[in-house]
């Protein structure tokens, strides 16, 4: 995938922070230290949802719903 020019207004305290990673060398430049925080904050905020979504499931319904096929799955195996 392509990468796209974004222009942001940042907190100049955060920015020194930012400059500050840079100069210790943990990343090359701002962008790529940008990226990978945007990055991880995304797979948070994915998993976070996952987690609200599991958490509408009914445990003992979604149980007996993944049972019930099991036995007529396991008939249906060739011997081994």
């Amino acid at each position: 995938m392509g990468q796209a020019k974004v222009a942001i207004t940042m907190d100049e305290m955060l920015l020194s922070e930012l400059d500050s990673l840079v100069q210790k060398q943990l990343f090359p430049n701002r962008s790529r230290a940008i990226q990978v925080a945007v990055a991880e904050k995304l797979q948070r905020l994915a998993k976070k949802r996952l987690v609200v979504e599991l958490g509408k499931l009914e445990v003992v319904e979604e149980q007996a719903l993944a049972e019930e096929g099991i036995g007529l799955e396991r008939d249906a195996w060739p011997p081994y």
